[in-house]
């Protein structure tokens, strides 16, 4: 069953330019990797470094996978010193609500 996961990044205002090439590259390897179904980068419009990721996957499993490399192989550490607060992610289950 897919899987919604939303991440939540609050950039220093400086460093937008600098995160939109950061999160520019890293974000090809998102969206090819296996069982990401979607992914879109949502910019709030009074804040411009107020960013919301929207990721779609195909099952938990698929964004454990992808949470590993992120931790390992795939670190992003070009990202945490342009942040202004901890990234916030949130996975969301879908429901036949």
């Amino acid at each position: 069953m897919p899987v919604t996961v939303t991440l939540e990044l609050r950039l220093k205002p400086d460093a937008v330019q600098a995160a939109r090439e950061v999160m520019g590259r890293a974000l090809k390897d998102t969206r090819a990797f296996a069982g990401n179904l979607q992914t879109d980068v949502l910019v709030d419009e009074d804040d411009e470094a107020h960013w919301l990721i929207y990721e779609l996957w195909q099952s938990v499993e698929h964004d454990e996978a992808y949470r590993a490399f992120r931790a390992g192989e795939g670190k992003l550490t070009e990202l945490p010193p342009l942040l202004a607060a901890p990234p916030v992610k949130t996975r969301y289950v879908t429901t036949d609500i």
